[in-house]
C-alpha cells in the first residue's frame, strides 16, 4: 500500500498532523504517530527493501510494515511547524489532532521558546528560558495531558530532570525539523515509512531498547564513520556482550513516573552495570516483575532460532525492543500468579527487531558485499542476554 501526497494548501489542512511519539526511547531518526497503532520515520530505501522482502519467519518479531507515506513540512498562521501526512485512504475520516493533545502541546510550546527557521536541541533550551525545558513545559499554563511524568537519571544514577514525557523523542524530532528547514523548502515532498505501533496496546509501555550486535556500521560506511563506531563497540558492552542499552523507559509504580535512559548511559556501563541495569528494568519500584521472565525468555529463544536460520543476513546497527506493561492487571483468582497475565497464564510481553538501514543479505542493495551463514554478533548478543536473564531468574 503506497499513500500518495499534494503539496496543495488544502490538502495540508485536511491532512495528518504527525505527533512526536513520546515513547521512542532511543535511535536517531525522529519516529512520527500517525494513528493510534501507526508509526512512521523517514524513509531509506535499504530499510524500505528489507521491508518488502522480509522472510515469514521473521515477521511475528518485527513491526508490521504498511508502507509509504508523502509528508510536507508545513507551518501554520502563528508560526508552528508541522509535519502533515494525507489520511489513509482506506479512512473515512481524517485522523484527527485535538488542540489538547499532549504531543503536540508539548512540541508547540518548545517552538515558542525558539527563532528562525527551526528549533535547538533540548539541552540548549535551557539557557533561553532562564531554566529547565522541563520545568517550564510543566509550568501552570501548559495543561498536558500526558498520564504519567518521567525522571531521568545519568550513568551515576543521579536525578537530571523531572519530565512530563520520555524526552528522547522530542530531541529526535526537533533535531529532524531542523535539519529539514536548514536543507529543503517548505513544499518539499519527504518519504516516510509506515510501521505499526507496536507499543498501541499498553496502558504504561515499559521499553528496552538493544542495539544488537559485535559491529554497528554498514558496508557503505566511510573509513571515518567506520572508525568511530568501532570506537563505540569496543569501549561498551557491545564488544564483550554483543548488544548495548540505547534507550529505557520503565514504570515505577511507587512513585507513578517512567525512570528514562538514553543511549549515553548504556554507553558507560561495565557488564555488571548492564546486568543490573537489566535487573532495573524488570523492576517496578516495588518488586521484581519475576512472572515477565519466562515470556521474554521463551520468545528471545524463538528468536534466535529464527535469526540462526537467516543465512547472509548481517543486522548492523539493527535494535531490539523488550516490551512489557507497567500497568498490571489484577489477580484473577487468588491461587493465580501476581498481576499482567495474559491467556495461558504467561504475562503480555513482546520482542521486536527494528531499525534496518544497514542490514545487509544476499539480494540486497550491495551485491559486492554478501556473506554466508547467520550473523555471528547478533546471535552472541541473544546468547548472552538469554544468559543475564536465565541468571535473573535463578535469582544469581
Amino acid at each position: 500500500m503506497v499513500v500518495q501526497g499534494s503539496a496543495d494548501t488544502r490538502d495540508i489542512r485536511a491532512g495528518v498532523r504527525l505527533e512526536p511519539f513520546l515513547h521512542q526511547v532511543g535511535g536517531h531518526l525522529s519516529v512520527m504517530k500517525y494513528d493510534e497503532h501507526t508509526v512512521c520515520k523517514p524513509l531509506i530505501s535499504q530499510e524500505q527493501r528489507f521491508y518488502e522482502s522480509l522472510p515469514l519467519a521473521m515477521k511475528r518479531f518485527t513491526p508490521q510494515y504498511k508502507g509509504t507515506i508523502t509528508v510536507h513540512l508545513w507551518r501554520d498562521s502563528r508560526g508552528h511547524l508541522s509535519l502533515v501526512a494525507p489520511p489513509l485512504k482506506e479512512n473515512r475520516e481524517p485522523f484527527k489532532v485535538s488542540p489538547e493533545s499532549a504531543a503536540v502541546a508539548i512540541w508547540q510550546t518548545l517552538q515558542q521558546t525558539t527563532r528562525g527557521c527551526g528549533s535547538r536541541p533540548l539541552a540548549q533550551l535551557a539557557h533561553s528560558l532562564k531554566e529547565s525545558p522541563a520545568k517550564a513545559l510543566l509550568r501552570p499554563e501548559f495543561h498536558l495531558n500526558t498520564q504519567v511524568s518521567s525522571l531521568v537519571q545519568d550513568a551515576n544514577g543521579n536525578q537530571v530532570e523531572r519530565w512530563s514525557f520520555n524526552p528522547w523523542g522530542l530531541h529526535c524530532h526537533q533535531a529532524h525539523l531542523t535539519r529539514l528547514c536548514a536543507e529543503y523548502p517548505e513544499d518539499k515532498c519527504h518519504r516516510f515509512l509506515l510501521l505499526e505501533n507496536v507499543v498501541s496496546q499498553y496502558t504504561h509501555p515499559c521499553i528496552l531498547d538493544l542495539k544488537m550486535g559485535t559491529r554497528q556500521h554498514g558496508d557503505d560506511a566511510s573509513e571515518e564513520k567506520k572508525a568511530r563506531h568501532m570506537r563505540k563497540c569496543a569501549q561498551s558492552t557491545s564488544a564483550c556482550l554483543g548488544m548495548r542499552i540505547c534507550g529505557m523507559q520503565v514504570y515505577q509504580t511507587d512513585k507513578k513516573h517512567f525512570l528514562c535512559k538514553d543511549k549515553y548511559y548504556g554507553r558507560k556501563l561495565s557488564v555488571e552495570g548492564f546486568r543490573q541495569s537489566l535487573y532495573q528494568f524488570l523492576h517496578n519500584g516495588t518488586r521484581l516483575r519475576t512472572e515477565l521472565l519466562e515470556p521474554i525468555l521463551h520468545q528471545l529463544q524463538a528468536l534466535l532460532s529464527v535469526i540462526q536460520s537467516q543465512s547472509s543476513y548481517r543486522f548492523y546497527s539493527s535494535s531490539l525492543l523488550i516490551i512489557y506493561d507497567g500497568q498490571e492487571l489484577p489477580e484473577r483468582t487468588p491461587g493465580s500468579s501476581s498481576g499482567g497475565s495474559a491467556p495461558g497464564g504467561l504475562a503480555k510481553v513482546d520482542i521486536r527487531m527494528i531499525d534496518f538501514a544497514h542490514t545487509t543479505y544476499k539480494g540486497s542493495w550491495d551485491e559486492q558485499t554478501t556473506y554466508d551463514g547467520p550473523d555471528p554478533g547478533y546471535i552472541f548478543g541473544l546468547e548472552n542476554l538469554i544468559g543475564i536473564l536465565q541468571d535473573i531468574q535463578e535469582g544469581e
